[in-house]
C-alpha cells in the first residue's frame, strides 16, 4: 500500500521542524550540537547494545497553537493507557531476562530506550527519529566515525499506520523494526519495507484463518462487515480472493461500517443483514464501530446470527454486556495468541517511581503511571494541587491494591508478541556475535563485531532466526518478515447466571512442515441457538451425488440448482459441475451415483414366457412320441400303412425335431446354440414339409397317372424315388444354411440400460433364402394338395394336407411382420411361437384323424373300410 501524500508532507515538515543538526562554529570542528530536542515520554537504561521501543502509553495528544511568532511549544499527551505501559514493561522484563541468561548474549548487556507515541503519527515519527539520531545534546566526532548506532533495532510500533510511516524511514538505513501489533498485509511488501518484521500474523492470514473456520462448519454463505479504512478494505480484498478459492464460499453482502455514528447508514446495513439468508456475519472492524452497530441490532431485535469476529474486537470486554449477549452470545473470534511469561507479574510488582525525578519529560513513564494509578501527583505539584484536594505521591503506595488490571497476566497477548520480538532481536544478535572470522556471511567472509556492527547486518540474521519460546511456540520469519502465524480461536459463553466468559476453543496456525492447521474443540463451543448446534448458512444446499451443479445466472457461485445426471452418466461427488459417462457394459444406478452392470436380456428358462414356451415345446415333443408309439404299435394296420407308412414315421420324427428346436432359442445365446438352432430349424422344417410334399405327390401319382398294367404306375415314383426326393430337397436346404451362419451378439441399440443377447444371422439375404425355400415347398405342397382335394376320401389325405399347409403358410406369413417389428427376446419368442404353432397345426391336422380312427373307431381301421368308398 502506498503512503498517502499527506503522510509524506508530514514527514518533510517533521524533518525540517525538529531534526536539524548543525556544526556549531563556537565549538570545536570535531563536535556537533543538537539544534533541538523532542520532549517525549520515555524510559531508558544504558547498555552495550541499545534497543528502541515505541509504545502507546497515552491515548491522545494536544498540539500547541502554531502562531510562528515565538518558538513552538511541545505537544502534551493525555489519557494514560495501562495496557500500553504494561507492553513497555514487558519489553524491559524481556531485556532483563536476556541479560540474566548466561547462555544468550554472554558478556553483552542490552540497554533500552522506550518512547510513548501517544497514539499519534506525528509523535511516533518524532520518537523514531530520536531513536535514529539519539538525544545527546553534543556529539563528539572521531577520525574514523566508527561506533555503534544509537539503537540497533526497534520494537514497535503499535499501529499499522505508524508502522508504515516509521518503517519507511527506518528501511532507508536498514534499521530492523520488529513490530508486535500491526496486522496490515501491505507491510509484507519487502520492496517497500525491507527491514520490517513482526511477531503478529498479518491480516492476510487472519482472513485465511476465518476461511478455515467457515470451511470447517460448512458455512458457504456469509455476510461481511468491514471498517471503512485500510484495515477493513484490505480484509475485504483478501476475502474475495481466498474465500472462493480455498473455502468454496461466497459473500452474501459486503458493507462498510462508517467510522462515525451514522444512524441512517447503520439502519440500512442492519436492514440488509435482516433480509439476507446468510446466518453467519463476519465483522472485520474496530470495537467502537461494533458498539454503534449493535445499538441498531438491538433496536431492530436482529437475532439468530452467528458472529465471527476479527482480532480487533474478539476479546473486547466492552461488548460483553448483559444487553448485548442475547445477540453476541456464541460469537467465534480470532484472537492474538495468548502466551505465558513466567515471572512477569513479580517483575511488574517491582515497578516503583523515582522520587528525585523532576523532569516532566525523559524517563518519566513510571511516574506518570504511578500518578494515574493512585490519582496523586509528585512534588513539586502544580500550584493549587493540594489546596484543591489533590494527593501527593509518596512512592510507597501498594500496587497490589490498585484496581487497574496492570498486574493481570492471565491474558497476555500483545505482551507475548513484545516478548517474542525482544527475543528475536536477542537471538539474531547472539548468532551474529558467534560468527567466526573467515566464515562470516558478509564481504570477504567477514563478521560483524560490537564495535563495527551495522543495523543491516542484524537484518541478515533476523531473517534466519529460529527459536522456540518457553510456551512452546516456534518463532521464525518468512521471506516477507512475517513470523509463523498462530491465532487463538475464542468463543463467547453466555453463562446461566448472566455472566460472560470468553473461552479459548482452539487455534489455527502455520507450521513449517504441516502448513495451515486448524484445531477446534467442538465440545467447548457455546452456540446461542435453541438447537445448541452450529447454524446452517448456505445459499444452496449441497448437490448430492447423482446430481450436478448449474449456476444461477447473475448470482454468486454458491447459489445454484442441482440437476440430476442424465441416464447413463453418474457423479459420485457432492457439488460436482459435471457428470461422467459409464463404460460400455455399465449403466447408471437409479440414484445416478455409481455405474452398475447393465441388465441382460434374453429369452430365459426362468421367466414366465420362457417357461410357457418350454412347456409347449416339451408337450409337443411328448405328443409326437405318443403318436409315434401308437403308430409303431399299430404299424400293421391299414390306416398306418396307407400311403407309405415310412413317410408317416419320417414326418413324426421331423415334427419331433421341430418341437425340440425351440429349446435352442431359450437361454443365453452362445456360438454353438446360435449355429445349431439355425441348422435345426432349417433342416427339421424342410424335412417335415418334404415328407408332406412327397406324400402329396404319391397320392397324385396313384390317382392321376395313366393306368398301367401290373401296377407299373407307381414304379416311376416308388419308395426309392420318395426317399431320394426327400434327401435331395433336404440337401438343398443344407447347402443354403452354409451361406448364413449366425453368431451371438451383445446389442445395446434397443435399450441404453440393457444388453440384449441375441443371435444375429450372418446374412439377411441367406436367412431370407432359407425361409423362402421352406415357403416355396409349403406353397407347392399346398397347390398339389389342393388339386387332389376331390380324390376318394377314404384313401387319400389331400384335404388334410391342404388344410395343414393352409395353417402352416398362414402362421409363417404372419411371422414375417411380427418378427421384423420385434426386438431381442421377443423376436426369439415370436419365432418360437411360429415354430410351435405350425408344428402343432401339422401334428393335429395330419395325425389327429388317424389317431381317432385307431383308438376310437377301430372298426374303420380295415382295408375294406378304407377301400369301401373307392369300390363304389
Amino acid at each position: 500500500m502506498q503512503i498517502p501524500k499527506h503522510t509524506c508532507l508530514l514527514f518533510l515538515l517533521l524533518l525540517r521542524w525538529n531534526t536539524s543538526f548543525s556544526v556549531t562554529p563556537s565549538l570545536s570542528s570535531s563536535s556537533c550540537l543538537l539544534q533541538g530536542q523532542f520532549h517525549l515520554n520515555s524510559m531508558e537504561k544504558a547498555g552495550d547494545v541499545m534497543l528502541g521501543g515505541l509504545f502507546q502509553v497515552h491515548f491522545f495528544s494536544i498540539f500547541p497553537e502554531m502562531s510562528f511568532t515565538n518558538e513552538p511549544q511541545q505537544l502534551a499527551c493525555h489519557g494514560f493507557d495501562i495496557l500500553g505501559f504494561r507492553q513497555a514493561q514487558t519489553m524491559i522484563f524481556a531485556i532483563d531476562e536476556v541479560n540474566r541468561n548466561s547462555k544468550l548474549l554472554p558478556n553483552v548487556t542490552l540497554g533500552y530506550s522506550l518512547y510513548d507515541n501517544c497514539l499519534t503519527l506525528g509523535v511516533g515519527f518524532r520518537a523514531a527519529l530520536a531513536l535514529l539520531s539519539g538525544q545527546e545534546e553534543q556529539i563528539i566526532l572521531n577520525e574514523t566515525c566508527e561506533g555503534s548506532p544509537p539503537v540497533l533495532g526497534v520494537v514497535g510500533d503499535s499501529f499499522s499506520t505508524c508502522s508504515i510511516a516509521i518503517s519507511t524511514v527506518l528501511g532507508l538505513y536498514r534499521v530492523p523494526m520488529v513490530s508486535y501489533f500491526p496486522t496490515w498485509s501491505c507491510l509484507s511488501d519487502r520492496q517497500k519495507f525491507p527491514s520490517f518484521f513482526r511477531t503478529i500474523p498479518s491480516d492476510a492470514f487472519q482472513v485465511r484463518a476465518m476461511v478455515q473456520i467457515l470451511k470447517h462448519f460448512g458455512w458457504t454463505w456469509a455476510g461481511l462487515l468491514i471498517s471503512d479504512d485500510d484495515y477493513g478494505l484490505h480484509a475485504a480484498q483478501s476475502f474475495h480472493s481466498d474465500l472462493g478459492v480455498s473455502g468454496g464460499g461466497c459473500l452474501a453482502y459486503l458493507e462498510a461500517l462508517p467510522l462515525e455514528n451514522d444512524l441512517i447508514e447503520f439502519q440500512r446495513i442492519v436492514d440488509v443483514m435482516k433480509k439476507s439468508t446468510a446466518r453467519v456475519v463476519i465483522v472485520f472492524a474496530h470495537k467502537d464501530q461494533i458498539i454503534n452497530l449493535m445499538e441498531e441490532v438491538v433496536r431492530q431485535n436482529l437475532t439468530g446470527l452467528q458472529w465471527l469476529a476479527s482480532e480487533a474486537w474478539s476479546t473486547a470486554a466492552v461488548l460483553q454486556t448483559s444487553d448485548l449477549m442475547p445477540y453476541l452470545g456464541g460469537t467465534l473470534g480470532i484472537a492474538i495468541r495468548r502466551g505465558e511469561i513466567p515471572g512477569l507479574r513479580d517483575f511488574l510488582l517491582q515497578t516503583h517511581p523515582e522520587l528525585q525525578h523532576n523532569n516532566r519529560y525523559g524517563n518519566n513513564m513510571v511516574n506518570q503511571f504511578w500518578e494515574f494509578t493512585f490519582q496523586c501527583g509528585f512534588a513539586p505539584t502544580p500550584s493549587g494541587w493540594v489546596e484543591n484536594g489533590g494527593k501527593v505521591c509518596s512512592g510507597g503506595e501498594d500496587l497490589e491494591t490498585a484496581e487497574t488490571g496492570f498486574l493481570d497476566v492471565s491474558d497476555l497477548r500483545s505482551e507475548y508478541n513484545v516478548y517474542k520480538a525482544v527475543y528475536a532481536l536477542a537471538y539474531a544478535l547472539d548468532e551474529m556475535l558467534k560468527c567466526e572470522p573467515g566464515k562470516g556471511p558478509f564481504s570477504k567472509k567477514s563478521c560483524a563485531t560490537l564495535q563495527t556492527l551495522e543495523p543491516w547486518q542484524l537484518v541478515y540474521y533476523l531473517e534466519r532466526v529460529n527459536f522456540t519460546t518457553l510456551f512452546g511456540d516456534e518463532v521464525s520469519f518468512d521471506e516477507n518478515g512475517d513470523a509463523l502465524p498462530i491465532y487463538d480461536i475464542m468463543n463467547w459463553h453466555w453463562l446461566p447466571d448472566g455472566q460472560t466468559k470468553v473461552q479459548n476453543v482452539g487455534e489455527v496456525k502455520m507450521s513449517t512442515f504441516n502448513g495451515e492447521q486448524l484445531r477446534l474443540d467442538g465440545d467447548k463451543i457455546f452456540w446461542n441457538f435453541e438447537s445448541k448446534k452450529p447454524p446452517k448458512s448456505v445459499c444452496s444446499n449441497n448437490c448430492p451425488p447423482g446430481t450436478r451443479v448449474v449456476r444461477k445466472k447473475g448470482e454468486p457461485d454458491c447459489c445454484f440448482d442441482c440437476i440430476p445426471c442424465s441416464e447413463g452418466t453418474i457423479n459420485n461427488n457432492s457439488n460436482s459441475l459435471e457428470c461422467f459417462g459409464c463404460p460400455e457394459d455399465f449403466w447408471s444406478s437409479p440414484q445416478r451415483d455409481l455405474c452398475v452392470p447393465k441388465k441382460t436380456e434374453f429369452l430365459s428358462y426362468e421367466e414366465p414366457l420362457g417357461i410357457c414356451l418350454t412347456t409347449a415345446s416339451l408337450l409337443g415333443s411328448f405328443i409326437c412320441a405318443v403318436v409315434l408309439g401308437i403308430f409303431i404299435y399299430h404299424r400293421r394296420t391299414p390306416i398306418v400303412n396307407s400311403n407309405n407308412a415310412e413317410l408317416n414315421f419320417n414326418l413324426l420324427l421331423s415334427l419331433k425335431l421341430c418341437f425340440l428346436c425351440p429349446l435352442l432359442f431359450i437361454g443365453r445365446p452362445r456360438l454353438w446354440t446360435c449355429q445349431v438352432r439355425h441348422v435345426a430349424f432349417g433342416i427339421s422344417f424342410v424335412l417335415c414339409v418334404s415328407c408332406i410334399l412327397v406324400k402329396t405327390m404319391s397320392v397324385l401319382a396313384v390317382f392321376k397317372a395313366p393306368k398301367l398294367a401290373g401296377g407299373a404306375r407307381l414304379k416311376w415314383f416308388g419308395v426309392s424315388q420318395q426317399r431320394g426326393t426327400i434327401l435331395v430337397l433336404t440337401s438343398i436346404q443344407a447347402a443354403l444354411l452354409v451361406s448364413a451362419s449366425p453368431s451371438p451378439q451383445k446389442n445395446t441399440k434397443y435399450h441404453n440400460d440393457k444388453i440384449v443377447y441375441e443371435c444375429v444371422v450372418g446374412s439377411i439375404v441367406g436367412f431370407s433364402v432359407l425361409l423362402g425355400y421352406i415357403g416355396i415347398l409349403a406353397i407347392l405342397t399346398f397347390v398339389l394338395a389342393f388339386l387332389a382335394r376331390n380324390l376318394p376320401d377314404n384313401f387319400n389325405e389331400a384335404k388334410l394336407i391342404t388344410f395343414s399347409m393352409l395353417i402352416f403358410c398362414t402362421v409363417w406369413v404372419a411371422f414375417v411382420p411380427a418378427h421384423v417389428n420385434s426386438q431381442g427376446k421377443y423376436a426369439d419368442a415370436v419365432e418360437v411361437f411360429a415354430i410351435l404353432a405350425s408344428s402343432f397345426g401339422l401334428l393335429v391336422v395330419m395325425f389327429g384323424p388317424k389317431c381317432c380312427i385307431i383308438l376310437l373307431r377301430p372298426e374303420r381301421n380295415t382295408k375294406k373300410a378304407i377301400m369301401g368308398r373307392g369300390a363304389e
